[in-house]
């Protein structure tokens, strides 16, 4: 391309770019990396002040960074230079590096923007969170880690293969998590198997293929007196990797029949620690004990029946299969949005979600939540103080307010998954696939909504239960696992 036409272009051949610079950077891993000073000094304070600061680094041709690996200072060259980067430059590799190089260089926009990128990455977050708890001191008051340990909590271990999450990062999960009221997605039982199968691992492998017989998951306890026992000649030094976890690990939520025939028995729980439980669920023979800690993410509550509401309905909008489909009468293109809710109000304590699919495109599609009050049916919902919504402009909209670039655009097909988080009044949304964060701006929403979407000609939206294909295709392997595991 001819230079001239696009600054960000023409700003990128600077990156790293020997000819064009004046300061080598040396970081941690003894890789040099290229910079121009008053680019530097002028993007970030800390770079000014290391750069003219009137001491020998004004003068030397070389900056050391000791705490900053290459791969994070990297990121930060393309933020400085370009003012941006791009949410595919952010890998499980760098991203850790990076947010961490942000903070040292004090660039908050940034490290917004890479957490903002993590919420969004929940395929390789308990990755993210074995990385971060190796290479950064553990606080409460440490931001990136809050956030990942939330974004962990709530996929069911049994989900995440051995190997993915390190077992100082497990540790520091269930810390976190050990009697607090957070979201959770494991039952207790399911916790102890996966410390349980994760310290054997660190012993040996005929351990770890040993305990994956012994321990059965919660759906296949019931198959148990169909297996054949298998020795744990290796109890011992399990119990030994174990014991950090154990005393995180909340055994009154476990049923007493599971303790006594499949955990008592493998010898790898101390005999205190087993003693104790007998004694609590003796005294407390009507507990109230949830078999999952923190707030469970089976609080989700399903909207099994889900339609749109007749006398909730703009008067140009039309409804049909069963209150499933709506769609815009008027044909004439220039006629505005008129809005729709369903049925089902949705109030008190839990998360809902809910699907829309975008049968047909509207010059701009619009879903989210309503409240009663106030609400014009006659117009666009993110036009009014009571109307909360995302646009297939990929922009969200309250009371004429918006959020940028919230999500890519979207068009005819697209399914929208809206989950409405009741007990911490938030938002957020899924768009073809992609979970995206809850919306900051949106706090505090009102203690009873409705689903809702605006739309004008010539568009056609369908409403239905929330489709949870992944997990269903994660039951299936699991399936799958089990049956080549007896076969062995």
């Amino acid at each position: 391309m001819t230079r001239g036409y696009s600054l960000e272009q023409d700003l990128k051949l600077l990156i790293n770019n020997p000819k064009y610079s004046d300061i080598e950077i040396l970081c941690e891993d003894e890789k040099k990396l290229y910079g121009c000073r008053a680019i530097l000094a002028a993007r970030s304070e800390v770079f000014d002040k290391l750069l003219y600061n009137g001491m020998k680094e004004s003068y030397e041709k070389t900056i050391s960074f000791p705490t900053i690996n290459s791969s994070g200072m990297e990121i930060i060259l393309e933020y400085i230079y370009k003012g941006s980067i791009k949410e595919e430059s952010l890998t499980k590799d760098n991203i850790i590096e990076a947010y961490y190089a942000a903070d040292y260089i004090q660039l908050p926009d940034l490290q917004d923007f890479i957490l903002k990128t993590i919420k969004n990455t929940e395929n390789y977050s308990p990755e993210l969170l074995s990385k971060a708890v190796d290479t950064t001191p553990l606080s409460e008051e440490n931001i990136l880690l809050n956030l990942l340990v939330k974004e962990v909590a709530t996929i069911p271990l049994y989900n995440i293969e051995f190997g993915r999450l390190s077992i100082t990062a497990l540790e520091y999960l269930l810390s976190c998590t050990h009697e607090k009221e957070c979201l959770f997605a494991t039952p207790e039982y399911e916790v102890f198997r996966y410390s349980a199968i994760l310290a054997a691992k660190q012993v040996s492998n005929s351990a770890f293929k040993a305990l994956m017989k012994r321990l059965p998951t919660l759906k296949r306890i019931k198959y148990l007196d169909d297996e054949v026992p298998v020795n744990i000649t290796d109890h011992q030094k399990i119990a030994k990797e174990l014991e950090h976890l154990v005393k995180f690990i909340d055994f009154r939520r476990i049923k007493g029949q599971v303790l006594v025939d499949i955990i008592e028995p493998l010898k790898i729980v101390p005999n205190d620690v087993i003693l104790n439980i007998y004694r609590s669920n003796t005294k407390i023979t009507n507990s109230n004990l949830n078999d999952i800690r923190g707030v469970s993410t089976m609080s989700i509550c399903k909207l099994n029946e889900i339609v749109w509401d007749e006398s909730a309905c703009g008067s140009k909008l039309i409804i049909e299969d069963n209150g499933k489909v709506v769609y815009y009468a008027q044909k004439n293109e220039c006629v505005s949005h008129q809005s729709i809710r369903a049925k089902i109000a949705l109030e008190n304590k839990g998360i809902y979600e809910w699907d829309v699919i975008i049968e047909k495109d509207s010059l701009w599609s619009w879903v989210g939540v309503c409240a009663s009050e106030d609400f014009n049916l006659e117009t666009w919902a993110g036009y009014q103080p009571t109307g909360w919504v995302i646009g297939s402009s990929g922009y969200c909209y309250n009371s004429g307010n918006w959020v940028k670039n919230y999500c890519p655009k979207f068009g005819d097909g697209a399914r929208i998954t809206v989950h409405l988080d009741m007990n911490k009044r938030t938002c957020s949304f899924t768009v073809n696939g992609k979970k995206y964060p809850e919306i900051s701006e949106w706090n505090n929403l009102p203690s009873k909504l409705y689903p809702v979407v605006s739309l004008r000609h010539p568009g056609r939206f369908r409403i239905e239960p929330y489709q949870e294909i992944k997990k269903v295709n994660i039951n299936r392997r699991e399936s799958r696992f089990w049956k080549n595991l007896r076969r062995r």
